[in-house]
């Protein structure tokens, strides 16, 4: 009895195994405050498929121009906490003063289904899911200089004086976590910076491990002897 051709056996498995479910992938973006991080993330699902930015629950007070269920789900304190007992968040934390928590399920549901989903989240949330998700690409965006991240936190008239300087204070702690993430981008030029950003998802979408499922059928068809 002979032995079965390796590379025959291959095709044959490759054509006969049922299609695997292509999981998205987990991208953590955190950056301090006023670093530009939600424009980013904003003009990155736009240029890209298949890619969304999950919305967090929050109790901090809703912005000018904000909406609810579109830039965040706001929420009482007593909501909040009532969520975090019943184990809803895969993610929290209180970053001055607020809470901030992301959905369990939500997230879980986009990554089955083949969609990449973006947490824009602090430090602390960030340790939270590379525990859950050691596969997670977590980029760290920084700003070009202290100077200029205190005009633009002072320029989007966003928070009153004495936040913004609580938001500078704790710029510099923040930061000092940037080498726990994978990828760092300065924002300077915001163009640059995207197209530093859409090049790490364009990369991570080309690993061999996800085009091996992508392209399961193309690889098998041009496998064959002819």
């Amino acid at each position: 009895m002979s032995l079965a051709d390796p590379e025959t056996a291959q095709q044959t498995r490759m054509q006969t195994s049922p299609p695997q479910v292509l999981m998205g992938t987990l991208y953590v973006i955190a950056a301090p405050s006023g670093t530009g991080k939600t424009s980013l993330t904003s003009a990155l699902v736009r240029t890209l498929h298949d890619i969304k930015i999950s919305i967090s629950h929050t109790t901090r007070e809703q912005r000018p121009g904000e909406q609810h269920g579109v830039h965040y789900w706001f929420v009482s304190i007593a909501e909040f906490k009532a969520m975090l007992a019943q184990d809803i968040f895969l993610e929290s934390a209180e970053v001055f003063g607020n809470y901030y928590g992301t959905s369990r399920h939500w997230v879980l549901q986009q990554l089955e289904s083949g969609t990449d989903v973006i947490l824009e989240i602090d430090w602390q949330g960030a340790q939270q899911v590379r525990k859950l998700f050691p596969q997670s690409v977590s980029i760290f965006i920084l700003p070009p200089s202290a100077d200029l991240l205190r005009k633009r936190l002072q320029t989007r008239q966003q928070d009153h004086v004495e936040v913004i300087e609580k938001r500078l204070a704790a710029a510099a702690s923040e930061v000092a976590h940037y080498r726990e993430f994978d990828y760092l981008v300065v924002n300077d030029s915001f163009d640059d910076a995207l197209l530093d950003m859409q090049a790490i998802v364009r990369a991570n979408r080309l690993i061999l491990s996800k085009q091996l499922q992508r392209n399961q059928k193309l690889l098998a068809e041009l496998q064959q002897k002819q």
